[in-house]
């Protein structure tokens, strides 16, 4: 957390970020990957991460505004597990 003087408030380096409401600490120690996960991201990066959020959101946005279906909670969790995808694929194409 950075203090008023602008320092940040960790000994260590981390520091907290804002996402939509929910806070979190920001590691700067790398997680090793499994074989299938680094497939994964490699899958992402090869695609297009950009193509990727605009097909993810586009699905979010037909589904939420464009249908007359009646959406219960497990529809909802459905398309906002889309919107963290989305987002989390936002975060990586930054890095």
């Amino acid at each position: 957390m950075t203090t008023q003087n602008g320092q940040n408030g960790y000994p260590n380096g981390n520091h907290w970020k804002t996402l939509n409401g929910s806070v979190f600490i920001e590691s700067k120690t790398p997680i090793p990957l499994n074989a299938s996960e680094a497939e994964f991201i490699d899958f992402v990066k090869f695609h297009g991460i950009d193509e990727l959020i605009k097909s993810l959101k586009m699905v979010h946005d037909f589904a939420l505004y464009h249908t007359d279906l009646s959406l219960d909670t497990q529809e909802k969790n459905a398309l906002f597990n889309l919107k963290i995808l989305w987002e989390g694929f936002e975060r990586m194409g930054k890095v």
